[in-house]
């Protein structure tokens, strides 16, 4: 996806004028996720689409600049997914998304599954109707291989769009959950954290909670809760903090296996991200 960012006021002037700061960015949950993975010194691949227009070709060749591996697939006669996020003085972000060109992946996109070790999957591609069937075929797929999915739901406002039993019933096929706060209450319905977290633990064999600038928990099955204190950042940007936890936990993750490590890591991954304008790792930018 391309991300149009507007660093907004306090005050829109809504039917004219407010002067902003806006600049582009590669985004897209999976991409974002892949670029923070290889930033923490592990391989990444991304399955998505994108149309044959400028667009296309920036976020392809931002990918290639961070060193993540892509299908390079490139759909005729539609456009490249677009997000327009616009960011108030706190750092909370507000997106408008089109999925355009990523709409209707299928099992076809799915590469060859021998070369990976695990596999992120975004919510947003199992949210959207027209890519949900190819997304579950592939799910199946990745089961077989006995690859690890660590899957995150995303936003309440996408999962609205979908009825919270069928929801539930893919995170069975899940290894790993990966969420914010509000995210785990709205799916468990439980307004306490760590009674919310048993309940999504009866789907998912283990479950990792983002909260924000109270740091992060979570807990595996028959494991102890394990809770840690967010890092210090200063916050400017917090487009692609939660894909730069899960890039960050992900990688650490595939190296030793422990939870209570890839929190750690996650944690200051996303510290990172939130001190710069955009959801992707920048080479040439000092942090």
């Amino acid at each position: 996806m391309l991300d149009v960012i507007a660093l907004v006021p306090d005050s829109i002037n809504y039917g004219s004028d407010t002067p902003s700061q806006v600049s582009t960015h590669s985004g897209g949950a999976a991409g974002n996720v892949a670029s923070w993975i290889k930033d923490s010194g592990v391989s990444s691949y991304v399955l998505a689409r994108v149309g044959n227009d400028p667009a296309g070709v920036a976020v392809l060749s931002d990918l290639d600049r961070l060193g993540v591996e892509h299908g390079n697939k490139v759909i005729d006669g539609v456009r490249t997914g677009v997000v327009v996020i616009l960011v108030d003085p706190s750092g909370e972000r507000t997106m408008f998304p089109e999925t355009a060109a990523n709409a209707g992946l299928t099992l076809n996109d799915l590469p060859e599954l021998s070369n990976f070790d695990a596999v992120y999957l975004s919510g947003y591609a199992l949210l959207n109707s027209q890519s949900r069937a190819g997304v579950l075929e592939m799910v199946e797929a990745i089961n077989r291989a006995h690859l690890p999915i660590f899957y995150d739901p995303t936003t309440i406002g996408a999962m609205a769009q979908v009825p919270t039993e069928e929801i539930l019933s893919w995170l069975t096929s899940m290894s790993t959950l990966i969420m914010n706060e509000e995210e785990a209450k709205y799916l468990s319905q439980e307004i306490d954290i760590e009674k919310a977290l048993d309940i999504l633990l009866q789907s998912t064999p283990t479950v990792i909670i983002k909260r924000g600038a109270q740091g992060a928990i979570g807990k595996s099955r028959g494991g102890s809760v394990c809770r840690f204190p967010a890092a210090k950042a200063v916050l400017v940007d917090s487009t692609g903090a939660g894909d730069s936890f899960a890039g960050g936990y992900i990688a650490s993750w595939i190296e030793n296996q422990e939870v209570e490590t890839a929190i750690l890591a996650a944690i200051q991954v996303a510290a990172r991200c939130v001190a710069i304008v955009g959801a992707r790792p920048q080479v040439t930018t000092a942090i």
